[in-house]
This record gives C-alpha cells, structure tokens and sequence, in this order.
C-alpha cells in the first residue's frame, strides 16, 4: 500500500497502500458520492460513441502479459465465483475477456493490428466517474522502503503490529468490530489502542521514525530495511475499521502547513522540526492498520502480486475485481535533470486491488512500485482522468 499527490490542489491529502490502500475525500466532494445499493461504476459505450485509442497497449505487452496473468490466477480460485456476476459480465466471460486480450499481447504483430483485433472483438464500458461525468480523481501509492529492527532498543521505538485474535472480518474482508461476550462491537480507535496497551506482545517489527510507522499504516505495506542489511516484507493484514482521517488535510486546515506546498516530504519536515506534534496530530486519524509478514508481495486485495502503473486500487461495490482497464491521466514523471513533471499518460492496466476509503465510482489508485522514486512520484498523484473497462462481446 501506498503514498501521493498535489496536481490539483484540492482541498484533502492523502496516502495510499498497496493492499487495501486508504483515501479520503472532502465529503462534499462530488468524486466521493457513493452509488446506490447494486449500482454498477460502468456504461457502456454505444455504436457510434467514440473509442480511445488503445494502441499503446501493444508497446505494453511485455508487463501486461503477466498482470493479466495475475488476475487469471485469482479468478482461477472457486472463491472469485462469489463476486460475479457483474451486472452482464459473468465469471466465465471475465476469464474469456482476460484470455483473448492476453492472446493478442503475444499473436498481434503491431499496433494497428491490436487496435482493430480490440475493435472486431471487444466491447467497451467507461467508469461513470464524477456524477456520471465519466471524471475520475486519481491518486497513486506504493510500498516504502523504511528502517526497522526485530527488537525495542533505544533508536527502534515505534511497533507495527499483528492482527488481533479479536477482530472480526466480514466475508469480503471489511471489518466488522471486535468480539465480545455481548457481541461485537466497534473495534478500537487509534487512540485507544496506544493509550491503553491493548496490543502489546503482538509487535512484528520496530520502527526508528514515528512518521514512517504511521506512513507504513496509511500505505499498508512496507519493505522493512534491517541493521544486518536484510529486508523483511509486512504487509496489511486488516485495520480496526475506523475511517480514515487526512493528516494533511488537518495541518492545512489549522494553518501549519501551506497548501501549495503539501507533499510527503514537506510532512516529514514538519514532524521533524516539531517532534511534540506526533503525539498531538497523528491520533486524530482514528483507523489502525494490522500487518503480516510475507513473501513475493507486495499483494492486492484479489492476494495476487500488483504490478507498478500496471495495478489500480478501485471500489470493489462498484467495479469488478480482476478486470482489463485502460486509463487516460497525467502521471507526474522525472525529467532529464530528476526533477518531477507531469505527463500526460495513457496506459492498460488491471483492477487488482480496493481502497479503503474509495467509496464511489470516481476514484482509482494506481500503483506506482516500490522504493524512494515510486514514493516520489505516488507522493504527486492528484489528476482528473478518464477509466474504460474491455470485455469480450
């Protein structure tokens, strides 16, 4: 899970994760409004309606080949039946669609073969986006690299924790609360879980930065770098089902941080230069994410591997799991001379993961890869764009 943004100065921050990445919006914010019960985040392009251009993917086969392949592995398990039908598109389709868009990455012989192979077999259907605009707000997110050690000592103070034997997950993964002998009930906020011990002994790993700790939970993964030089992966294994509270956001709105000058780095700054105010600012983010150790990751929501720009966390209500998407966006990039730009961006990608906190058919979340230039980049991420989803006829 991961980090992002500033492109469009809007008035939120937030990070991301890979795993269950989570966001916040301004909750008047329309890109937020959540569709009605059974509701599909898709239309369909009728005859006439103009297609993008989807070329390009024929220069992306290379890394398409085997994110395709990762949503075939997924839907290759029984437990993927649950999640279908999506409206017409049924489980057998889905599998079809995937399959054939993976044939013609290896069969197609240029780009204008791809495109009229798309055009003779496909149909298109476009994210309704931002009340039904088709505009979609993206962000981005990616798996930090961050310090750790297996034991408190006096540079290491700050834990990552293991999933609590009482938390309770419904059966789509989402947190119901905790158990008790009445029932269950809320599960407990930040706050109340470091004020009052109630995780102790069930540390994996400690941090040396209060901030990375807390990046680590708003990004749900994380590569852990060792004093021996070894790495150890963690990745989300559930959170406590609070949402998700913009520490940007928050500094921005009581006047300590600028809005034109919001990004990761600029956070980090702050907290350094004011040690006193992770104590203050960090628990009014009451959500509180749980980890595990793993191999191979980092992994989606679909427990497949995500791929850099070539995975996208998505509401999962709303958007079908595993499916071949193709976005139009501005991605911020790095020049000649390292410095970050914007480019405009066209690319196919796969529906491999959720966020936790986008609720709506106008938010995606790309991810963006691992280490310091993934973090660079996912921290700019804030761009309108547009989503089309391919499935066979």
């Amino acid at each position: 899970m991961v980090p992002l943004r500033l492109a469009l100065l809007l008035p939120f921050f937030t990070l991301a994760c890979a795993g269950t990445p989570v966001k916040d919006v301004n909750p008047g914010d329309a890109y937020a409004m959540e569709l009605a019960e059974g509701e599909l985040g898709l239309e369909l392009l009728q005859d006439g309606q103009p297609w993008p251009d989807f070329s390009i993917g024929w220069a992306q086969r290379k890394e398409l080949h085997q994110a395709v392949q990762y949503s075939l592995d997924y839907l290759a398990k029984p437990s993927s039946k649950t999640f279908f039908p999506y409206g017409p598109i049924t489980h057998e389709k889905m599998v079809a669609s995937l399959g054939r868009f993976q044939d013609l990455l290896d069969t197609c012989i240029n780009p204008q073969h791809f495109l009229d192979s798309l055009k003779s077999e496909f149909q298109v259907w476009m994210a309704r986006g931002r009340s039904n605009t088709g505009d979609v707000l993206f962000t981005g997110y990616c798996t930090p690299i961050l310090k750790g050690n297996l034991t408190r000592t006096d540079r290491f103070q700050f834990p990552l924790y293991s999933k609590p034997s009482d938390l309770v997950k419904g059966k789509d993964g989402a947190t119901l609360g905790r158990r008790t002998s009445s029932g269950i009930v809320p599960y407990f906020t930040r706050a109340e879980l470091m004020e009052n011990g109630h995780l102790t002994g069930s540390e994996i790993v400690w941090l040396d930065d209060a901030y990375d700790a807390f990046i680590a939970h708003v990004q749900g993964s994380a590569l852990i770098e060792l004093p021996d030089g070894k790495r150890m992966e963690i990745g989300y294994a559930g959170k406590n089902g609070h949402d998700y509270k913009s520490v940007g956001k928050y500094l921005i709105e009581t006047g300590k941080i600028g809005k034109s000058e919001l990004s990761l780095t600029r956070l980090r700054r702050y907290f350094k230069e004011n040690p006193a105010e992770v104590d203050r600012v960090l628990p009014i983010n009451s959500s509180f994410v749980f980890f595990q150790k793993y191999e191979g990751g980092p992994y989606g929501c679909l427990g497949q591997p995500v791929t850099a720009v070539r995975s996208m966390a998505t509401d999962k209500d709303v958007f079908p799991r595993a499916a071949l998407v193709y976005a139009e966006v501005r991605l911020p990039d790095f020049d000649d001379a390292g410095n970050l730009i914007q480019r405009p961006t066209r690319f196919f990608a796969l529906d491999q993961d959720r966020g936790g906190a986008i609720l709506s058919a106008g938010r995606c979340d790309i991810f963006l890869g691992v280490g310091p230039e993934a973090t660079a980049r996912a921290g700019h991420v804030l761009a309108k764009g547009r989503m089309y989803y391919l499935f066979l006829k």
